[in-house]
């Protein structure tokens, strides 16, 4: 498909962290001065995960308060109708440092009230899943999914689990994990992005019910076949994982694979405004790069709809779109 088609394509994106996704025109208000775009993006030939993660600074300065929550959630919204994206369920970490000042709850009710401000403004559906983060300790991340409960079915989907991943490896998250099972909260887990493939296995026996990234089964059959049994979605961000250098050459990169081993794969931004992308843009690269035909967008957006932690309401509305 060309650009223009893939935009009006109605679109789901899975994987997109809010506090990389946001405008340059929301930060510009919120911070009260002209913002230069390499301030926001990375640039080209980023060297490493790290480079990339500066660019998280300024924009999280932005959502420190509850009115600067609940404009990013509008913000956010507002963009992705923009190239018709009609479902999201966009990635929010409640306990970064900068929001000790708010109550958990506090921080999800302003997320919410601008995602649905935008929702019925703009039409697009969206659920949020809460991150944990890798470096924060187990009883706080437990608190934390605890609070996050209480809004399950009432704007939060599901649970994750984000951060340093080679530093933080996922064998010490299964108590934790083994907990928000017991809460009745779907999740899904950052893993493999770093290159360890052991990170997808525990995630899989935690109950993960998709991977964030997933690129370490690479070449790993038996790891595939368990995805493909256990029907896990496999969330790829192709642009994002070509900069922060989670394959080393774009020929590299597993998708192609993936799809060939019949694996649940979605594509995703990642972070549109650190990477500078949008979910059409996504597609129209891994079509070129890849040899992606029409018809696998089509099935990769219906492995996103069957792999959604939305209710099966949702679901079968959404799939009705690419039933043509």
């Amino acid at each position: 498909m060309k650009l223009e088609e893939l935009i009006k394509l109605p679109k789901i994106e899975q994987h997109c962290h809010l506090d990389g996704s946001l405008s340059k025109a929301f930060v510009e208000k919120r911070t009260g001065r002209k913002v230069r775009d390499l301030e926001l993006h990375v640039p080209e030939g980023c060297a490493s995960l790290n480079e990339y993660l500066d660019k998280f600074l300024l924009p999280c300065s932005c959502i420190e308060d509850a009115k600067g929550l609940e404009d990013a959630g509008y913000d956010f919204i507002s963009q992705i109708k923009e190239e018709n994206v009609v479902y999201t369920e966009v990635r929010f970490a409640p306990l970064n440092p900068i929001h000790e000042s708010l109550s958990l709850d506090r921080v999800l009710e302003s997320l919410l009230t601008g995602l649905e401000k935008g929702k019925q403004e703009f039409g697009v559906e969206y659920n949020v899943i809460v991150c944990a983060m890798r470096h924060h300790g187990e009883e706080t991340n437990l608190r934390m999914f605890r609070s996050a409960r209480e809004f399950l079915g009432e704007g939060v989907c599901a649970g994750d689990l984000a951060g340093a991943e080679a530093l933080f490896p996922m064998s010490r998250f299964r108590n934790l994990f083994a907990e928000v099972r017991k809460l009745g909260l779907p999740f899904t887990i950052h893993a493999g992005e770093c290159g360890n493939v052991q990170n997808i296995e525990d995630a899989i026996a935690a109950g993960a019910g998709r991977i964030g990234h997933g690129i370490a089964m690479r070449g790993n059959g038996k790891v595939q076949q368990l995805c493909r049994e256990k029907r896990i979605g496999i969330e790829m961000c192709p642009i994002s994982n070509l900069q922060t250098r989670a394959v080393e050459e774009p020929s590299g990169y597993p998708l192609r694979e993936f799809l060939n081993a019949g694996l649940a794969v979605t594509i995703n931004t990642d972070n549109r405004t650190v990477s500078n992308t949008t979910l059409s843009k996504e597609l129209e690269f891994v079509q070129r790069a890849y040899g992606i035909t029409d018809g696998e967008i089509i099935q990769v957006m219906k492995n996103a709809v069957d792999t959604l932690f939305a209710d099966d309401s949702v679901k079968d509305r959404l799939l009705k779109l690419y039933d043509r």
